[in-house]
């Protein structure tokens, strides 16, 4: 564990993202924790660290590279089929039990939690996700928003060569990190993982910060998808699933909320696999709850319709899926139903 944070403190830059406190600490506000860092000290993420009152950041490298189906982040009001060029480091500011990508984002806080860290740079990056024929680039496998400055670096590359920018992230942010990101960021999925607040302490964060920042983000023009992955006796309830949904719905009832299915990861073992009956019946209370566009996944082949894109104003199928596999795509070079001619949100 300590050689890993000894080759990290080899890539880095100092970082934008901070604010001056006194002349012990510097407060660094990428995520919503807000750490006030004294000097030698790392934040709560562990790999954004005070060195002699400046905060140094994860630079020039990833730990993870992929060409994926765009539907995987996921996002499906989103350039339906087409490839995202997927890229990560490493860290996160939570620690979820469930995390199914915990061998980067828990590298340093886990000693299990071993992944190879490859040098690289921005261009290369860009140039990597254009032989792949993506049209969007996306940071994900760990927490995006700790590593901002290096996703805005690739982004800045990425926009001018025609391809849309995309953060997966658990949603912890600053309203100065939002800022930071506004310029270069086009597609936001954020993870509502519960509405208690009790729950999010046991993952390690709050509740409000993703809240407001959930409002901003749609106020500031992102596209923004919401996924709530549902498991069994920890937010399945009918009343959770109902407040996130009208927290939502009050919000835009055109934000797409996706539900997915928990299975056995990490350190959570105990509860069940979400079966499909219950996707289906969130889906069911995000639909009452007046949500104009919910999924269900992770249960390809299991879930009816659940998987497809349909007109809000006719019931005319748009996008028809398998899984992360695109079957019928009407939505391609349009972006209003090509039955009654109404507008159909996203970035098509």
């Amino acid at each position: 564990m300590a050689a890993l944070a000894d080759v990290l403190k080899t890539h880095v830059r100092e970082g934008e993202l901070v604010q001056p406190l006194d002349e012990r600490r510097i407060r660094c506000v990428a995520c919503g924790h807000r750490c006030p860092i004294f000097d030698g000290q790392p934040g709560v993420c562990k790999v954004r660290f005070n060195e002699g009152g400046k905060l140094y950041v994860p630079w020039g490298y990833v730990a993870g590279v992929a060409a994926d189906p765009i539907e995987k982040k996921p996002f499906f009001h989103v350039r339906p089929g087409s490839v995202a060029f997927s890229f990560g480091m490493l860290g996160c500011d939570l620690h979820c039990a469930y995390c199914q990508n915990w061998i980067t984002s828990q590298a340093i806080r886990d000693p299990k939690a071993v992944a190879p860290i490859r040098p690289v740079s921005p261009e290369q990056l860009v140039h990597a996700a254009l032989d792949s024929r993506a049209e969007s680039v996306v940071s994900t496998y760990n927490e995006p928003l700790i590593t901002a400055e290096w996703a805005v670096a690739i982004f800045k590359k990425a926009r001018p060569a025609g391809l849309l920018t995309g953060f997966v992230s658990n949603g912890n942010a600053t309203p100065e990190a939002l800022e930071y990101l506004r310029p270069w960021l086009d597609l936001f999925k954020v993870d509502l993982k519960s509405f208690q607040e009790k729950n999010y302490r046991e993952l390690g964060g709050r509740l409000q910060p993703i809240l407001d920042s959930i409002r901003r983000i749609h106020q500031m023009g992102f596209w923004m998808e919401i996924v709530t992955l549902v498991v069994p006796g920890f937010n399945d309830s009918d009343e959770e699933l109902r407040q996130i949904a009208e927290f939502l719905a009050g919000i835009s009832p055109d934000i797409p909320w996706h539900v997915t299915a928990f299975h056995k990861d990490y350190k959570m073992t105990g509860p069940p696999n979400t079966p499909p009956e219950t996707l289906m019946r969130a889906a069911e209370i995000g639909r009452r709850a007046g949500l104009h566009y919910v999924y269900a996944g992770n249960l390809p082949g299991e879930l009816g319709d659940l998987e497809d894109t349909r007109c809000h104003h006719c019931g005319a199928t748009l996008v028809r899926r398998v899984g992360f596999h695109v079957t019928e795509n009407r939505m391609k070079g349009r972006s209003t139903c090509p039955d009654c001619g109404n507008a159909i949100p996203g970035r098509w």
